[in-house]
């Protein structure tokens, strides 16, 4: 074995094992040899190991796909960078339809947040959501439980810009726009959820279900207790179904009194 290789091994802590050799008592009172020599001065060394640089946090989001360090940017925004933000978004083509984004409007410390689909043709102009004929109903729904928009409410959508002809918005731009809503959630902190509609429900909770199976149940999103029920623009098309929202209702009316018993 050579002088280097023994270095090697001597580095990495291996042992070198050795043939063992019958040897004369002649041989014992020999002078002895040196089992491993010291290396001459001109012998081969290992190159040097040299550390790895440590990258700063910039050229690490830099390194992350676009989708990613979209997502880690808008998870560190305060509310005015926020709004300012979904405003002017073109991450995805509904920027192209809108005249201009519905952020959400309310309480910044709700104890109730209410998360629609999208807007539509009356909140696109008026830049709030839950405007039209649609909002009217939430509105009477609010009252119906004792409560009403801007005082410990907040009102969101799945989407920020209006979907054209007020479709349902399609899963790729829930998808798109997600970041923003989980950002809201996030500096919201509401006691409980309450999700009007379909789209609502796939995006905060991630599920395709039928609505119908999803509702009069508690859900969560992160630690926050979630509710399902019908899009008020769908009891104004479905009448009968209204009862069904108000079993809702009264669900998340005890569901919070519940928490407020819990906490109190």
């Amino acid at each position: 074995m050579s002088d280097t290789r023994s270095l090697f091994l001597e580095e990495m802590g291996l042992t070198r094992w050795q043939l063992r050799i019958q040897t004369t008592k002649a041989d014992q009172e020999a002078e002895p040899v040196e089992a491993n020599p010291p290396l001459a001065a001109d012998a081969a060394l290992p190159p040097a190991v040299t550390p790895a640089p440590v990258l700063p946090a910039s050229a690490f989001r830099e390194a992350l796909s676009p989708t990613l360090a979209r997502q880690a940017e808008i998870a560190r925004m305060d509310w005015e960078t926020l709004e300012a933000a979904s405003r002017n978004c073109s991450a995805c083509g509904l920027c192209q339809m809108r005249k201009q984004a519905v952020p959400g409007v309310g309480d910044r410390h709700p104890d109730w947040l209410f998360i629609g689909e999208g807007p539509g043709a009356e909140e696109d102009a008026q830049g709030e959501p839950f405007v039209g004929q649609a909002g009217k109903l939430l509105d009477a729904m609010l009252a119906s439980i004792g409560l009403r928009r801007g005082n410990r409410v907040y009102i969101a959508n799945a989407v920020k810009c209006r979907p054209e002809g007020n479709r349902t918005p399609h899963p790729d731009e829930m998808a798109t726009c997600r970041p923003f809503l989980q950002r809201q959630i996030a500096l919201l902190q509401p006691r409980l959820i309450v999700l009007l509609g379909k789209a609502a429900m796939h995006s905060v909770l991630g599920e395709d279900r039928s609505l119908a199976s999803m509702r009069q149940r508690i859900w969560h999103y992160e630690h926050i207790p979630v509710l399902v029920t019908y899009h008020p623009a769908y009891l104004l098309r479905n009448l009968p179904e209204k009862i069904k929202v108000w079993e809702d209702l009264c669900l998340a009316r005890r569901t919070m009194a519940q928490q407020s018993t819990t906490t109190g």
